[in-house]
C-alpha cells in the first residue's frame, strides 16, 4: 500500500512538471506571436535647405534667407500647477506677449506657440525645453482612445524660411520680392519681381537633406549601409555688379532733386560702356520688401524697364546716326531750317532759336526741330523702321528685371506719312522704355557695338564662381560712325549755342543729349506735365567710360525746371561729380585757366534762364 503511494505522488509530481512546461510553452508561444507596440528602431534627422542671397558688388547683403522654426508643446502634457511657471519661462526666452500664449494654452491639445523663431532662438528653447522636463513641468497623459501614456515636452522643429533685406529700401523696385509658399509643411519662398523672379531658379534650393537609419540607444543615428542620405542642396549667391555704397550715395541725391523739382519720381542708370554691367539703378519710388503695405503697391513696378514713354529729343541723335550710316548726311552739310519755324499738317513746330541755317550736326547741337524734319525724309519707312529695330526699340533690351516692356515705334506704313516720321524724329509717336534709351546710347558710346545690360555680375555658391550667361555683342555701327556720333554729342555739351553747356565737368569728356516731352492725354498733350531727360557718357584721364541716363517724371516746379536742361542735366551732372568723389572717375589735371573757364561758363548758364529749353 505505501509502495503504491509513493508511485501515485510520483505520477502526480510528474504531470505537474509536465503541466508547468506546458503552461510555460503556452505562455512563451502566446507572447511570441501577439502584437506588440515596440519603439521604432528607425530614425531621421531633417534640415532644410535654405534660397541663396543676393550681393552687392562690394560684399554687402541685400537679400539673405533665415532659417525658421516653431514651439509645440501638447497642453495636456503640461502640470496644471507649474502652467504659469512655463508661460513665465517661455516668454522669457521667446520674447512673445503673456497673453498670447496664455490664451494659447487655453486650447486642449497639440499647439503651435510659435512659428517664426531664428536659429538663435530656437537654439534657447531646446535648452529651456531640457529644464523644463527635468523639472517635472510636464506630466504624463493617457490617451483614452488608444491607452497610450506618453510624457511630450516641449518640441521645437523647423518650419521653413523668411527672406530678409538687410539695406532696407535701397536698389527697389530692381531687386524684387517674394511670397511665401508651402511644401510638405515647410514655408519656402519664391521671387515675384525683379532680381528675386528673374534668378529665382538658381536662388531656390534644389534638394533638402535627409537622413534615415537605424538608431543605437542614444537615438543617433548608425551611418551603415542600410541608411539612406540626401544631401542638402543650397540656392546660388547672386553677385550684382551694384556696389551698395554708390547706389545709397545716388539714391540719397535723386530723392533730394525729386523734393526739389517736386517730381513725381526720378531714375538714373549708370551703365559700363564696354561690359555693359549695370553699377547703379536708382529709383525714388520704392519700398521695404520685408514689409510691403498698400501705400508701396505703386511701387513694386520698376519703371526703368516697364514704362515706356515719349522720350522727346533723347530721340533725335539715332535718326541721325541711321543717316550716317545709309551714307545721306554729312555732319558738316548745310541745312534749311527756315528761320526756326515750319508748318507740319495743321501744326507749326517753332525751335527755340531762330535760325535760318545750321550745319548738319548744329541740329543736334541746337536741337532743332525743324532741322530733324529736313534730315529725316533722306531715309525710307524701311531704312527708319528697321534702324530703330537694330538699336533695340520695341524690342527687350535683355536686362535681367521681369516683365520688362517693350514700347512700340509706327509701322512702316504709318511711316510713309510725312507726319508720322517728322514727329517721330524729335521724339514724339514712339514709345521707348529708360532701359532701351540706355542700352541704345551705350551702343554709341561703345563705338558702335550693342551689349546686353546686366545688372547681375555672377553666381557664387561653396566659394567657387560661375558665369550665369556670357554677354551677347552687336556691331550696329561703324566705329567711325559711332565716334562721329560721340563728337557731336562732345559739342552738345561743350558748343556755346550746345543744350548741355552746364554738363562741362574739368577733365572729363562729356557728351550727350537733352530731351523733354509733352505727356499725352486723352485731348491731346498737356501743357503742364512733362517728362524730361538726359542721356549720354563720360571718359575719364585712365579710359574708362560709362553710359548714364536720366528721367525726371513729372517734374512741378515753375518754369523752367521742367525742361531737361533744368532739371534731368543736373542731376546727371551731380551723378558724375559723385562718381569722381567716390573712385569711379579720375579727371585729367588741366591748366586752371581753363578750369577757371568752365566754371565761369556754368555759373553764367546757371544765372540765365534765356537758355535752349529742350
Amino acid at each position: 500500500m505505501s509502495q503504491n503511494s509513493s508511485q501515485s505522488k510520483v505520477y502526480v509530481v510528474f504531470l505537474l512538471i509536465v503541466l508547468g512546461i506546458f503552461i510555460f510553452l503556452t505562455v512563451i508561444f502566446y507572447r511570441s506571436s501577439i502584437e506588440r507596440r515596440l519603439p521604432k528602431l528607425q530614425s531621421s534627422d531633417y534640415t532644410s535647405a535654405m534660397r541663396g542671397s543676393i550681393l552687392s558688388q562690394d560684399g554687402f547683403s541685400l537679400a539673405s534667407s533665415q532659417k525658421l522654426f516653431k514651439a509645440m508643446v501638447d497642453t495636456r502634457n503640461i502640470d496644471p500647477n507649474k502652467k504659469e511657471l512655463f508661460i513665465k519661462l517661455y516668454t522669457l526666452y521667446s520674447g512673445d506677449d503673456p497673453k498670447k500664449i496664455r490664451k494659447i494654452l487655453a486650447k486642449k491639445g497639440l499647439v503651435t506657440l510659435s512659428y517664426e523663431i531664428d536659429a538663435k532662438g530656437a537654439a534657447y528653447l531646446k535648452e529651456l525645453a531640457r529644464k523644463l522636463y527635468r523639472n517635472k513641468v510636464f506630466i504624463a497623459y493617457q490617451d483614452p482612445k488608444t491607452g497610450i501614456v506618453s510624457t511630450q515636452g516641449m518640441s521645437i522643429i523647423e518650419s521653413g524660411e523668411r527672406r530678409i533685406y538687410m539695406a532696407s529700401d535701397a536698389l527697389t523696385p530692381a531687386i524684387g520680392y517674394i511670397k511665401k509658399i508651402e511644401i510638405d509643411g515647410i514655408t519656402k519662398v519664391e521671387g515675384v519681381k525683379g532680381i528675386e523672379k528673374v534668378y529665382d531658379n538658381l536662388l531656390s534650393s534644389t534638394q533638402d537633406e535627409l537622413t534615415k537609419g537605424p538608431r543605437d540607444l542614444a537615438n543617433t543615428i548608425i551611418l551603415s549601409k542600410d541608411a539612406e542620405l540626401s544631401r542638402r542642396i543650397d540656392g546660388y549667391n547672386v553677385v550684382l555688379n551694384i556696389p551698395l555704397k554708390l547706389q545709397k550715395i545716388l539714391e540719397k541725391m535723386a530723392i533730394a532733386k525729386m523734393n526739389e523739382l517736386i517730381a513725381k519720381e526720378v531714375i538714373i542708370g549708370v551703365m559700363e560702356a564696354k561690359s555693359g554691367a549695370i553699377i547703379s539703378l536708382v529709383s525714388t519710388s520704392r519700398y521695404n520688401p520685408s514689409s510691403i503695405t498698400k501705400k508701396d503697391y505703386q511701387s513694386l513696378n520698376s519703371t526703368a524697364s516697364e514704362y515706356a514713354y515719349e522720350m522727346g529729343s533723347v530721340m533725335k541723335p539715332f535718326i541721325f546716326a541711321l543717316l550716317l550710316k545709309a551714307g545721306k548726311i554729312d555732319p558738316l552739310e548745310i541745312i534749311n531750317v527756315y528761320g526756326g519755324k515750319y508748318k507740319l499738317g495743321k501744326r507749326t513746330i517753332t525751335d527755340s532759336h531762330k535760325n535760318d541755317t545750321l550745319s548738319a550736326q548744329d541740329v543736334i547741337v541746337e536741337s532743332s526741330n525743324v532741322g530733324m524734319i529736313q534730315i529725316v525724309d533722306r531715309l525710307s519707312e524701311f531704312e527708319l523702321y528697321n534702324g530703330l529695330l537694330e538699336f533695340g526699340f520695341s524690342q527687350k533690351s535683355g536686362i535681367d528685371l521681369s516683365y520688362e516692356q517693350v514700347g512700340n515705334i509706327p509701322s512702316i506704313s504709318k511711316l510713309k506719312n510725312k507726319v508720322y516720321k517728322s514727329t517721330l524724329s524729335y521724339g514724339y509717336g514712339v514709345q521707348a522704355t529708360f532701359i532701351q534709351l540706355l542700352s541704345a546710347y551705350n551702343a554709341i558710346t561703345n563705338d558702335g557695338v550693342m551689349v546686353t545690360p546686366r545688372i547681375a555680375s555672377h553666381l557664387e555658391k561653396d566659394s567657387k564662381t560661375y558665369k550665369y550667361k556670357e554677354q551677347e555683342f552687336t556691331q550696329i555701327l561703324s566705329k567711325a560712325q559711332a565716334q562721329k556720333m560721340k563728337d557731336i554729342l562732345i559739342k552738345v555739351v561743350e558748343s556755346p549755342n550746345g543744350t548741355a553747356k552746364r554738363t562741362q565737368i574739368p577733365g572729363l569728356i562729356i557728351g550727350g543729349k537733352t530731351g523733354t516731352a509733352h505727356i499725352a492725354t486723352s485731348g491731346g498733350y498737356s501743357d503742364k506735365r512733362y517728362n524730361a531727360n538726359f542721356f549720354g557718357f563720360v571718359r575719364d584721364a585712365k579710359g574708362k567710360e560709362y553710359t548714364i541716363g536720366v528721367l525726371v517724371r513729372e517734374p512741378m516746379k515753375p518754369y523752367p525746371y521742367y525742361y531737361a536742361s533744368w532739371s534731368a542735366l543736373p542731376i546727371f551732372r551731380s551723378t558724375i561729380e559723385l562718381m569722381v568723389e567716390n573712385g569711379y572717375l579720375t579727371p585729367a589735371k588741366l591748366d586752371p585757366k581753363a578750369i577757371k573757364a568752365i566754371k565761369a561758363i556754368n555759373a553764367k548758364e546757371g544765372k540765365n534762364i534765356n537758355v535752349i529749353l529742350d
